[in-house]
């Protein structure tokens, strides 16, 4: 206990200049936290006293279905190497080497940690199910701290990792940590929604936020106001209305119209006094994947058609097309796979490699090296020879559509009467568009909203992503190795 006069509560009458949120103004303000440098904060006596409470809430509920460890903050390259995520983790891992040259990391997350100590130490299906956790503390190079403690560079993070022998015991575990953050976030007073979510580079195969709607936040979220949906917009979906079909013209096949300098939706839009949702949107990456055990960036052509009136969602498009980034095809890449320059773009002439290319390494290979893989390899043999074959994704919008306009692949000239299916095929159909606000709800059909939000917490099942590629194993009760399957 002690006196008010005897507490260290530097006050301030304004707020910071650089301070934009009202949280931050008010944390700086009262005393609770003070800036050492960018998105690096000292957390004074009444914000560490508020802390040591959060962490009691949280502690508490944890308690009830886990046990608490405290892992390494300071971890060796190996074990993220094992899993694929060394370079996956792209600049927001720092990384540093000691005075011998090895290459460590500091702590952004623990799957590789909490991996290693199962393979070593979990034996038989008789010590699962595990659930363990931390409240630790994490480090993130954000490239543009901001917001106070919303977006820093080092962060007090609860994480967690469940270990089970089947897909079964993950949905227990995956609803126990559900029940658990619910409570959480109740006793603190926090107003939350639980959203559908991607997994990001955690990988994965279902995961969820807990999301507080505020101004500040930096996710979007989309949801149906009478509460039957919510997703963030990474990983939302929505009812289409029908579009009206253009009449066929001639003889009703693709036919070569001049368009001089429409190289614009808007400008082919006007052009042709159609809509856009009537135009077929073309948009060139080159997908990347980041290896396995470090070694170099794979590349691959990627081609996505969708709706002129649509954008494409980028985290949908690298779960679909099994690529960890994109970067736009510069002009000799487009001469290469196209022929043709940018803004008239299109579909028809591409070679197309066959959906079967997907599960070959994820479609990552290096055409000069194609035959001799065929050769040795039964699964190469689909794959094309062209050098110039691309893999094509087309969104879900355009599946059944008819008579269209889409660029020729020359310069000054569009195709109209574009049938997909009919006159160009595609490697992959998927939803990869992003949703807008106003369309109807996947659930009921009510219009959607989109809102800024902040994330809380997050949820996921992660499979065997690690387990396999860190080999971890237990005897199941027939006395066979399995992989466990993981949450966090």
């Amino acid at each position: 206990m002690h006196r008010w006069s005897r507490l260290f509560i530097p006050t301030l009458r304004e707020a910071p200049a650089d301070a934009e949120v009202a949280s931050h103004k008010f944390l700086v303000r009262s005393g609770y936290i003070r800036q050492l440098g960018a998105g690096i904060y000292s957390y004074l006596f009444l914000g560490q006293r508020s802390i040591n409470k959060i962490i009691a809430i949280v502690r508490e509920e944890m308690d009830k279905i886990g046990q608490e460890f405290l892992l390494p903050g300071i971890m060796p390259s190996e074990i993220w190497k094992e899993s694929g995520r060394w370079t996956g983790m792209g600049q927001n891992m720092f990384r540093l080497q000691d005075r011998k040259g090895a290459e460590l990391c500091l702590g952004m997350t623990h799957e590789e940690v909490v991996t290693d100590i199962a393979r070593k130490e979990l034996r038989s299906y008789k010590q699962l199910p595990q659930i363990w956790y931390q409240i630790q503390t994490k480090f993130r190079d954000e490239p543009r701290p901001k917001a106070g403690l919303l977006r820093v560079r080092t962060f007090i993070m609860k994480d967690s990792y469940s270990f089970d022998l089947n897909e079964a015991g993950l949905d227990v575990s995956y609803k126990k940590h559900d029940e658990v953050y619910r409570a959480i976030f109740t006793r603190a007073g926090l107003s939350f929604v639980a959203v559908e979510a991607d997994s990001g580079a955690m990988g994965g195969s279902q995961s969820q936020e807990f999301m507080v709607y505020t101004e500040a936040g930096e996710d979007l979220i989309v949801s149906c106001p009478k509460g039957d949906y919510a997703a963030n917009l990474e990983k939302a979906t929505s009812r289409l209305d029908p579009v009206t079909e253009l009449e066929p013209t001639g003889d009703g096949k693709p036919e070569l119209v001049h368009t001089p300098g429409k190289a614009s939706i808007a400008d082919v839009a006007e052009f042709f006094q159609i809509s856009p949702a009537q135009d077929i949107k073309t948009v060139a990456y080159m997908g990347q994947r980041l290896p396995f055990a470090g070694g170099q960036i794979e590349e691959k052509p990627i081609v996505v058609f969708l709706r002129g009136d649509h954008e494409v969602n980028e985290t949908k498009l690298a779960s679909v097309a099994t690529a960890d980034s994109f970067r736009p095809m510069v002009p000799e890449e487009l001469d290469l796979y196209f022929k043709g320059p940018g803004g008239f773009l299109g579909p028809i002439g591409l070679t197309v490699l066959p959906r079967e290319t997907l599960k070959v390494r994820g479609g990552y290979y290096d055409p000069k090296e194609l035959q001799q893989a065929k050769e040795k390899y039964p699964e190469y043999r689909s794959i094309p020879e062209d050098l110039s074959a691309v893999t094509v994704v087309l969104d879900k919008s355009l599946e059944g559509r008819e008579n269209m306009v889409a660029g020729a692949n020359k310069l000054d000239y569009h195709y109209r009467n574009v049938t997909p299916g009919r006159d160009f095929g595609w490697t992959v159909s998927a939803d990869i568009r992003s949703v807008v606000e106003g369309e109807a709800c996947p659930v009921c059909g009510s219009p959607l909203k989109i809102g800024k939000a902040v994330e809380v917490g997050h949820i996921f099942k992660l499979g065997r992503r690690y387990t396999e590629s860190m080999w971890a194993r237990v005897l199941d009760p027939n006395g066979k190795e399995v992989l466990p399957t993981m949450g966090c």
